[in-house]
């Protein structure tokens, strides 16, 4: 029995070492990692794309003002129902709106005698009500865009926003793109192995997150390397909609003629800007002798 209990605490002893931290920052020398008993070279992919904006976005605001709240929002609602017509043609899995009313009272004002303007700022002081519909535009497929800027200028609004441009990338773009860095470490692994006449065994460790080729395992963990430049690569070719979008609803009436008429001589040029991708991945080889 009390070789049973010594036989057990050493065991215990023995697992709490195993899950002791590898060392403290500003250590010297720390135990090397299980996979550099024997030799490996490490290798850091890093690759760098550019892609095109997918998502877009702006604001039509249309403003009347009037002697009653009630008047100016019946005026500015009527005024934005047109575009919003013509803009809902093109599908609720292009484009998104979202019309919403921003109500400013205007009050009476005077002038004092050195010249000098006063605004009555009282509640029964009011002159009259400025009513501003701001219909929110949401491009979903920059293919659309154009198009929905056409017709927002040829509704004559009070005031167009200007235009925001964003990525959302796909799981099927996020995805090449890590494979692409795992390509890149394969091939700066080789190129090395090569260089120093040496050979590549099996892979050990793959790590997507780049993190165990920045380790200086002689320099005291977790001390860093510095940043490896990046190699670039094509993006294939995608949708400009987002990867896994629902299927498309069904198409609405065409807009009104008198509008897309106007639309057709607004002359103007939208293009997404490019928005730069980059990702990492370790891959770390056992090294065998050259030939």
């Amino acid at each position: 029995m009390k070789h049973s209990l010594i036989l057990i605490a050493a065991l215990t002893a023995t697992a709490a070492a195993a899950q002791t931290p590898p060392a403290t920052i500003g250590q010297p020398y720390i135990p090397a990692p299980w996979w550099m008993k024997d030799p490996v070279i490490a290798a850091m992919g890093h690759v760098r794309t550019e892609v095109p904006a997918n998502r877009a976005g702006f604001a039509v605001r249309f403003s009347v003002v009037s002697k009653t709240a009630a008047e100016a929002t019946t005026a500015a609602t009527a005024k934005a129902r047109e575009l919003d017509a013509a803009l809902a043609a093109s599908g609720k899995d292009k484009l998104r709106l979202t019309t919403t009313l921003v109500t400013r009272p205007l009050y009476d004002q005077y002038r004092t005698k050195d010249g000098q303007m006063v605004e009555n700022n009282r509640a029964d002081q009011i002159e009259s009500y400025e009513v501003t519909a701001v219909l929110q535009v949401e491009v979903r497929d920059v293919s659309v865009l154009e198009r929905a800027y056409r017709l927002s200028v040829a509704a004559r609004p009070s005031a167009i926003d200007q235009v925001r441009y964003s990525l959302d990338a796909g799981n099927e773009l996020k995805t090449w793109l890590y494979e692409a860095a795992v390509k890149d470490a394969v091939r700066r692994a080789r190129l090395a192995t090569a260089a120093a006449g040496a050979r590549l065994g099996m892979a050990k460790v793959i790590d997507p997150s780049g993190g165990v080729c920045e380790t200086q395992v002689l320099a005291g963990w977790p001390s860093y390397s510095g940043a490896v430049a990046a190699q670039d690569v094509a993006a294939p070719a995608y949708e400009s909609r987002a990867m896994d979008m629902p299927a498309p609803a069904v198409m609405a009436a065409p807009p009104p003629p008198g509008l897309e008429k106007l639309a057709e001589a607004v002359q103007v040029t939208l293009t997404p800007p490019l928005y730069p991708l980059s990702a990492q991945a370790c891959v770390i080889y056992g090294l065998l002798p050259g030939q």
